[in-house]
């Protein structure tokens, strides 16, 4: 009788037990209210760091297209690296161009798990790899949807030409930097949630 009046009294009464077996829950709530607000930052600077790609991308190919395009080649440093506008109807550096659509769906299907992510992000680091991601996949999915010919087989504008390279743009640099990053965080053990794991 008294382990059941223990039982059903427990959950109404947190020191029911004697000294108040939910003083630890209680503590390790207290330790974890700082963790949420941390994890908002995370977030913020996640899409504060794809906002800034995506809007540097954009300008980027709107100035392109009014002052470049149909026009000769800027040279930056001699040869091995000029401005050349472009069309590119495949994926980064030029590569499959018969799989526009694919490409398109893919980079929507990355936003989404990015946005998905977001929700269990603590890690500053990977805040920064995956804004970069996003900002990328947003600025070349934006051609992909606006830009001719047509809605989902839009033609990228990429620009950036170094010798002996596929031409590319911002949104390009942004995806391969960003990935980049995610493989030496996920070499050093470190989770999006922040907690570090060794193998």
């Amino acid at each position: 009788m008294a382990e059941a009046e223990r039982i059903i009294g427990t959950p109404d009464t947190p020191d029911a037990a004697g000294d108040g077996q939910e003083r630890p829950d209680a503590e390790q709530e207290q330790e974890q209210a700082p963790e949420r607000p941390r994890g908002k930052r995370r977030v913020a600077v996640l899409f504060a760091v794809a906002l800034f790609a995506y809007l540097l991308d954009l300008g980027s190919k709107m100035l392109v297209v009014a002052k470049l395009e149909h026009h000769e080649p800027i040279e930056i440093i001699g040869d091995w690296l000029r401005f050349a506008a472009i069309r590119n109807a495949g994926a980064a550096f030029g590569f499959g161009e018969a799989f526009t659509i694919i490409f398109t769906v893919i980079a929507a299907a990355v936003i989404v798990v990015i946005a998905r992510l977001a929700r269990k992000l603590h890690s500053l680091p990977w805040a920064i790899a995956l804004g970069l991601l996003l900002g990328g996949a947003l600025g070349n999915l934006t051609d992909r949807i606006f830009r001719a010919p047509g809605v989902f087989e839009g033609a990228v504008v990429d620009f950036i030409a170094p010798k002996h390279f596929a031409v590319f743009n911002l949104a390009d640099s942004a995806i391969v930097c960003g990935g980049i990053l995610i493989v030496i965080l996920s070499f050093r053990g470190l989770d999006p949630d922040g907690t570090v794991h060794k193998d």
